[in-house]
């Protein structure tokens, strides 16, 4: 899997600094000179009650704040075990952090791209029964793969049953795109080791590709979930 690229975001502090004006000489010449110092007094009192501003760094490329945001998703990604871990605090730090990329996709259309095609780690989700939560946990990378020409995905895993048990497992499904970003999707396969069953016909869900490049790829589920996975 290619590594990751670097982009991001990075505030430039511009400070408003207060300039110190000399005291006037005891000894006034005349009273324009007068009005000269007491001005020059009243602005330095004015300055110095400015507060310190900050202001971003318009001349920031787009491909930075990429590099910043995305290395910052991948390090909170890494620390919350995929997000399994996750704290409140965490969790909405990933969503702003999440949102912030998305504004910054460079690719329109994602569907229709093929670099959306492969294999695909996921290194982050909301969904607690993606993660196995509460049971047995994953070994691991959680894999899923799209094929935009056959209009078909299927995800992929290993999972360790009564914490003793390597099983591999996966689902395979079927794209129906709905627009050149958002596809439906209907379960097609499962498989669990050597046993493989058809999926219920009610199992069914949404993809909606919200970020994509070389590397990395954001989405949101039907169910309110968000996902942010690494090319292989």
């Amino acid at each position: 899997m290619p590594k990751l690229s670097s982009i991001a975001i990075c505030l430039c502090l511009l400070q408003q600094g207060a300039t110190a004006f000399t005291q006037p000489s005891i000894h006034i010449q005349n009273t324009a000179t007068t009005r000269r110092t007491t001005s020059a007094s009243s602005l330095s009192a004015l300055q110095l009650d400015l507060p310190q501003l900050s202001f971003p760094n318009l001349f920031e490329s787009k491909d930075t704040k990429r590099t910043e945001l995305k290395q910052k998703i991948l390090a909170l990604a890494a620390s919350t075990n995929r997000g399994l871990t996750a704290t409140d605090e965490q969790k909405k730090q990933m969503y702003q952090l999440f949102e912030q990329l998305e504004k910054l996709n460079p690719t329109s259309n994602p569907l229709t791209k093929p670099t959306v095609n492969g294999d695909w780690s996921l290194d982050y989700t909301t969904s607690d029964s993606i993660l196995g939560k509460g049971g047995f946990p994953r070994v691991g990378p959680i894999i899923q793969n799209i094929d935009t020409t056959t209009l078909s995905a299927k995800n992929s895993e290993v999972v360790k049953y009564f914490y003793l048990f390597d099983v591999p497992r996966s689902v395979t499904a079927e794209l129906s795109p709905v627009n050149s970003k958002l596809t439906d999707v209907k379960f097609k396969r499962f498989t669990l080791g050597p046993v493989g069953f058809d999926a219920p016909e009610s199992f069914r869900g949404s993809l909606d590709i919200t970020y994509l490049d070389e590397e990395v790829r954001l989405t949101r589920g039907d169910k309110g979930n968000i996902f942010v996975l690494t090319r292989m």
